[in-house]
């Protein structure tokens, strides 16, 4: 005779697999922004580093937006509807420097990896 826990976890393994084997549709990727430090690029030196706890705004040409914030290194997940979007910083106060806008189309049942270089405007 099976245990009711030994089918629960059955189940719940099963269950488990199932999800992780759907496919998802979206973007993932990491945002940096450079250059970080004035004057000429240094050897050794990174000229860039990661955009962390930054928010943007994704939009569809119809106008959805969704909003996603990187995390500590600067790397972000988002489910999305297939077609195209344009990513941009969400609170852009005045000052040099650009973060985006970002152009990326949305493959349904892929996650499309991006890699996204916000420029400082630091010479």
């Amino acid at each position: 005779m099976i245990s009711t826990p030994s089918i629960l976890s059955c189940y719940l393994l099963l269950a488990a697999t199932l999800s992780a084997a759907e496919p998802q549709t979206g973007i993932e990727g990491v945002i940096t922004v450079g250059p970080v430090h004035g004057g000429p690029a240094r050897i050794g030196v990174p000229d860039s580093r990661p955009l962390v706890n930054t928010t943007f705004i994704a939009q569809s040409q119809n106008g959805t937006a969704t909003s996603f914030t990187t995390d500590d290194q600067g790397r972000f997940r988002l489910s999305l509807e297939p077609g195209p979007y344009t990513v941009s910083l969400k609170e852009k106060k005045g000052g040099i420097g650009r973060y985006g806008p970002f152009e990326v189309n949305v493959v349904a049942d892929q996650m499309t990896k991006v890699e996204w270089r916000c420029d400082t405007g630091m010479r």
